[in-house]
C-alpha cells in the first residue's frame, strides 16, 4: 500500500481530467451571473484586462491547482493570450495567500470561475484533511475510505487529492476504488469485507479462505473480524486457517456495539466500538499464538482527534480506514479582480496580494 514518489514542480496534463469541455466552455456548469457578465461585456465590446486573484482563509495542504488549470487550459477561449501563475498541488498554503492569478481579457475566462473555484474548493479540503490525518497517525498507513459516503463523481479527484496528501508526507495512502487511484496509476486495495462473509452463510473463516483462494499471491489480504462481535476469537480463527497469506485484520466493531471480549470489564472506560482495549486483546491474543507477523487495521468512526489518542497512548494499530470524517468540512475559495486596465478595482476590504511563490504556468 504505498505511493508512488511525487516531486513539486510537476503538473498533471489536462488531458488527465476528462473534463466536458464543451460544456464547460458554453457555461453549463456556470453560476448564470458570470455567463449573463460575459454576455454584457461582448455585446458593449468591452474586453478590460484584468489580474483575477485566488484565495481561501485557512491554514490548509492545496488540492485541485492542475485541474483549475486544466479548466482554463482547455475551456477558455484563448489559454494563449491568458498569464497564469499558481502555486503547485500539495503546498502548504496560509489563510488569505494568493494561490493563483490570472491575467488577460476577462471575456476569455469569466465563465469558468464557478468551475476552478469549486475544484480548488474540494481537493483542497479533501488533501487537508488527509494531511492533518497522516500527521496524527505518525507516518503510519492510512486507507481512504469515503467513497460510500458521496457521489461517484468525486472519487477520481478525491483520490488523486488524496495521493497527493500520502507522498507530500512519504506515507502511504491506499485507495478503495480503482477510480480513485486512476490519475496516479494506482488501483483500489480492500479487505475480506462484511458482504463476502455473509455471503458465506456468516463463517468469516470460510469466506476468508475462499477469499485467499482467488486472490493473486501478492495480494495483501486483510481480514474484518468483527461480523460476531468476537474479534480476538475471530481473528485467531482466520491467522490458523490463512497462516502466512493473512497480511491483517480488520476491527471495524459499530459504535453501538460492545465486542464479546469486553463484556466483563466494563465501567472504567467506554467500551463500545474499537477502542484501545479491544485492540490490546486482539493484539495480545495473535502474539501469544505465533501471530506477530499479521496486522491490525483499525477502522469505525476514526477522525485525526482519535487518532492523535490512539497514538498518544500507543496503542497498537498498524494502519487506519478512515471514511466520512475525511470529506467534512469547508475550504472555500474566492476569486476577486484585484486590476482592471492597470488600475486598482479591488472591492473594500480586498487587495492585490502578490505573492513570490507562484510559479508561471506554461
Amino acid at each position: 500500500m504505498s505511493s508512488p514518489t511525487r516531486t513539486r514542480g510537476q503538473r498533471l496534463p489536462p488531458e488527465s481530467f476528462d473534463l466536458a469541455v464543451e460544456k464547460m466552455r458554453d457555461g453549463y456548469y456556470t453560476d448564470a451571473y458570470f455567463n449573463h457578465t460575459r454576455g454584457a461585456l461582448l455585446a458593449d465590446a468591452r474586453r478590460p484586462r484584468v489580474v483575477m486573484q485566488v484565495f481561501q482563509r485557512h491554514t490548509a495542504m492545496l488540492g485541485g491547482m492542475d485541474e483549475a488549470i486544466a479548466i482554463l487550459k482547455l475551456c477558455s477561449h484563448g489559454w494563449d493570450e491568458l498569464t497564469v501563475h499558481a502555486l503547485y498541488d500539495g503546498d502548504p498554503i496560509e489563510p488569505w495567500e494568493t494561490v493563483m492569478t490570472i491575467e488577460g481579457d476577462y471575456t476569455l475566462f469569466a465563465h469558468l470561475e464557478t468551475v476552478y473555484l469549486g475544484v480548488l474548493s474540494r481537493r483542497t479540503l479533501i488533501a487537508t484533511n488527509v494531511s492533518r490525518v497522516l500527521e496524527a497517525a505518525n507516518g503510519k498507513p492510512i486507507i481512504f475510505m469515503p467513497a460510500r459516503h458521496d457521489h461517484h463523481r468525486v472519487q477520481t479527484g478525491d483520490g488523486y487529492a488524496a495521493y497527493v496528501a500520502g507522498a507530500l508526507f512519504g506515507a502511504p495512502v491506499g485507495v478503495t476504488s480503482d477510480a480513485q487511484a486512476s490519475w496516479w496509476g494506482g488501483r483500489g486495495v480492500g479487505t475480506v469485507p462484511h458482504a463476502l462473509i455473509a455471503a458465506y452463510g456468516g463463517n468469516t473463516v470460510l469466506a476468508a479462505t475462499k477469499f485467499a483462494e482467488w486472490a493473486p499471491e501478492d495480494f495483501n489480504i486483510t481480514v474484518l473480524v468483527d461480523f460476531e462481535n468476537d474479534s480476538v476469537r475471530t481473528a485467531l480463527e482466520v491467522a490458523r486457517a490463512l497462516g502466512p497469506r493473512l497480511w491483517g485484520v480488520r476491527l471495524d466493531t459499530s459504535n453501538q456495539l460492545v465486542d464479546r471480549s469486553l463484556w466483563g470489564e466494563l465501567g472504567d472506560f467506554d467500551p463500545r466500538g474499537v477502542n484501545e482495549r479491544l485492540v490490546r486483546k486482539v493484539r495480545d491474543a495473535l502474539d501469544a499464538n505465533g501471530h506477530e507477523a499479521v496486522k491490525i487495521v483499525a477502522s469505525g468512526g476514526f477522525t485525526v482527534e482519535k487518532i492523535t489518542e490512539f497514538e498518544r497512548r500507543g496503542v497498537p494499530v498498524d494502519a487506519y480506514g478512515v471514511g466520512s470524517s475525511l470529506i467534512r468540512g469547508e475550504n472555500d475559495y474566492t476569486s476577486d479582480i484585484v486590476l482592471a486596465d492597470g488600475h486598482d478595482v479591488a472591492k473594500v476590504g480586498r487587495r492585490f496580494r502578490p505573492n513570490p511563490r507562484l510559479e508561471l504556468v506554461e
